[in-house]
């Protein structure tokens, strides 16, 4: 079938609007016909990576209705609305079966690779190959998917704010329910407030935190960071993180610190921050070249907790339906983290804001592929692509 698609053709250069194909499903995938697809800064890291196979279709947050399925789909059916997670797991290896799916490294050579599973792409143009993106490409009309990247969700759930789940708002939230596994009444700092970090305290909230400290150097992130439940704040480009926290805890330090912020230094002063006993939470990647470095003195004696957490150690079929149902509930904010919406077409202004200091980095463009009337019309027969 043929639809339209941003491509990416070259590093750092505009994504382009192109008529593409797309194969039927094979064993185990599912054709989605996409309602919405969040732009990530991870989107942006991709377009200036020189190792990103070209040209591929980018795009890892979306979410759409089934339009057909592949041999051996259980899942799902033609019809059912859906996240897109764009972590699969085999669901055999050792991870998987202890419960660890986040762990499991099934696709990330495919990934890696820009393909799908089976090392092949289902994208081409005039019999040229375009490569696959984090196993989704969400950047067009339609997505050929491993059937365990497809969630089903709430009928009710809106896919604008659904394209968000699987993404920042999974890390975040499982960061601090999951990872952290955040206790009622406890005290819980966030370093780094941005699409993750606003999420993290979303989840502190939700497990009963009695005060959560927002940290981060930009004065109008920190103040975002109250509307979505942080009790307190550290200006850390002015305040000293370590003693504000304990200023704010009675001296002892909070019970759980999580760092969003991908920085060393951000984990220094959060595990200084975090009291005897405490669990410091690392879901920001560092990067390679730099060092981490702790106190080693007394550091048996603490008894401190300092742990990395992939995807907020999510589990999709069980965090993805919970989120959303928790938004229909009205106890997860996410219309809010919607910062404007456009068409395909105009993608490019999604990634010309990342560079504009003054944009508002707390949540995402989204991108939306057909009306609202359209949209309530997806699951109709005609709408459903046979195959």
């Amino acid at each position: 079938m043929k639809m339209k698609a941003a491509v990416m053709t070259g590093v750092g250069t505009p994504l382009q609007i192109q008529e593409v194909e797309l194969a039927q499903p094979k064993a185990n995938e599912v054709l989605v016909k996409m309602g919405a697809t969040g732009v990530c800064h991870s989107d942006l890291n991709a377009l200036g990576d020189e190792t990103t196979p070209k040209p591929t279709i980018l795009g890892h947050e979306g979410a759409g209705i089934v339009a057909a399925v592949g041999p051996n789909v259980t899942k799902v059916k033609v019809g059912d609305k859906v996240a897109l997670s764009w972590a699969p797991y085999c669901g055999t290896c050792e991870f998987c079966v202890t419960g660890n799916v986040h762990l499991c490294e099934t696709a990330f050579g495919p990934m890696f690779e820009g393909t799908l599973l089976d090392g092949t792409s289902r994208l081409s143009k005039n019999g040229e190959l375009i490569y696959h993106n984090s196993l989704l490409s969400t950047f067009a009309e339609y997505a050929v998917v491993p059937e365990l990247s497809c969630i089903r969700i709430p009928d009710a759930m809106p896919l604008a704010q659904a394209s968000l789940i699987g993404c920042g708002v999974a890390t975040g939230y499982g960061a601090a329910v999951h990872a952290a596994k955040i206790t009622p009444g406890s005290t819980v700092a966030v370093f780094g407030i941005g699409g993750v970090g606003v999420n993290a305290i979303q989840g502190a909230r939700i497990a009963g935190a009695a005060k959560i400290i927002a940290c981060d150097m930009k004065v109008a992130n920190l103040e975002i960071a109250k509307k979505f439940g942080a009790t307190h704040t550290i200006d850390v480009a002015e305040q000293n993180a370590e003693e504000a926290l304990k200023e704010l805890t009675g001296g002892y330090g909070v019970h759980f610190a999580i760092d969003c912020s991908g920085h060393t230094g951000a984990t220094e002063s959060a595990w200084k921050g975090t009291r005897k006993g405490g669990t410091v939470v690392v879901v920001g990647a560092f990067n390679p070249a730099a060092a981490l470095q702790l106190p080693a003195g007394g550091f048996h004696r603490v008894g401190k907790i300092l742990k990395g957490s992939f995807y907020g150690d999510t589990q999709p079929y069980r965090d993805f339906p919970t989120i959303a149902q928790l938004y229909l509930d009205g106890k997860f904010m996410l219309d809010e983290l919607i910062l404007g919406r456009i068409q395909l077409d105009d993608i490019n202004q999604a990634f010309d804001s990342f560079h504009d200091c003054n944009c508002i980095n707390v949540g995402r463009t989204v991108v939306e592929f057909s009306s609202q009337e359209q949209k309530e019309q997806l699951k109709s027969t005609d709408s459903v692509v046979t195959i």
